[in-house]
């Protein structure tokens, strides 16, 4: 039996190699508090990685979205631009996973404490005197949180806040090798994250029980135009409502090789955005005038 993940962050010498130049860690918590205190403010950016805890059907680990976002920004960390000060925060493993109640070992929190509990880490990076923040969320059930709190922190600490999800950064080729099908139904478990996880952490995969999960939303597309269409209408849903197994999608298909070309992508992807805003000018932000 594979052994899973442990569900909690390392520490940082041992998430990546400790380097002999501190201030050249891109890793918040490997400053001191007198070298983060000395970077460049005017160019500094947090990134807030947000994930969950939850169950991923019978064949992948629950650590699935935290696993992921550890392993997206590794992968991001070589095309960084050179000498910018951009630190990940501790990955937040624990969010909103209400939808994966029914299936045991997710670990949830109620909403206004996962909203509370970014809201107050990203006040301490404001606190610091880091005025640029970018959430990056790899959990679907984070999303609905995201805009609620970026929205918050502009008005209310007037900070240069984007969120992302990693799903819907641009990722060419790598994304376009997944049927049509596959991205829009195969929305958990699936040949995508599968994928991933044989590139990441292949022993943690019960390749025994990969199958293809099929999606209750695929009938509702077939048979219902307006509700059915995946745009003009959300269903208020739990995982078992669209498969009892608590997954989606073909992970039977899935392949290491696709999961190492997706990482690569998005890693390259999530540099690229950061680079952008590091390029954003002072004024992009602007005071409220009478």
């Amino acid at each position: 039996m594979p052994h899973a993940l442990p569900t909690t962050t390392a520490a940082p010498c041992q998430s990546h190699p400790c380097q002999s130049h501190p201030h050249q860690s891109h890793y918040w918590a490997d400053y001191t508090s007198a070298e983060l205190a000395a970077l460049d403010k005017t160019r500094a950016i947090a990134v807030l990685p947000v994930a969950a805890i939850e169950q991923h059907g019978p064949h992948l680990p629950l650590s699935v979205d935290t696993a992921l976002a550890n392993g997206m920004i590794a992968a991001c960390l070589p095309h960084l631009p050179a000498h910018a000060p951009i630190l990940f925060l501790p990955t937040q493993a624990v969010g909103y996973s209400p939808e994966h109640t029914a299936f045991a070992g997710t670990l949830t929190l109620q909403a206004p404490t996962v909203i509370q509990l970014w809201t107050e880490l990203a006040q301490c990076v404001a606190a610091a005197g880091v005025r640029k923040l970018l959430i990056f969320n790899t959990h679907g059930g984070n999303v609905g949180l995201l805009d609620v709190v970026a929205r918050d922190l502009r008005a209310r600490l007037g900070m240069l806040v984007y969120s992302s999800s990693w799903f819907n950064l641009p990722l060419g080729e790598a994304y376009a090798a997944f049927s049509a099908q596959e991205q829009r139904f195969g929305i958990h478990a699936g040949e995508i994250e599968t994928s991933l996880m044989l590139a990441l952490h292949p022993a943690t995969v019960r390749e025994h029980a990969l199958q293809n999960f099929t999606s209750t939303a695929q009938h509702r597309a077939a048979h219902f135009a307006t509700l059915g269409n995946g745009r003009s209408a959300k269903l208020a849903w739990q995982m078992q409502d669209y498969n009892p197994q608590g997954a989606t999608g073909n992970a039977a298909a899935a392949t290491a090789a696709k999961g190492q070309a997706l990482l690569a992508a998005t890693g390259q992807a999530l540099a690229q955005l950061l680079a952008e805003i590091d390029q954003l000018p002072a004024d992009t932000l602007h005071p409220h005038t009478s």
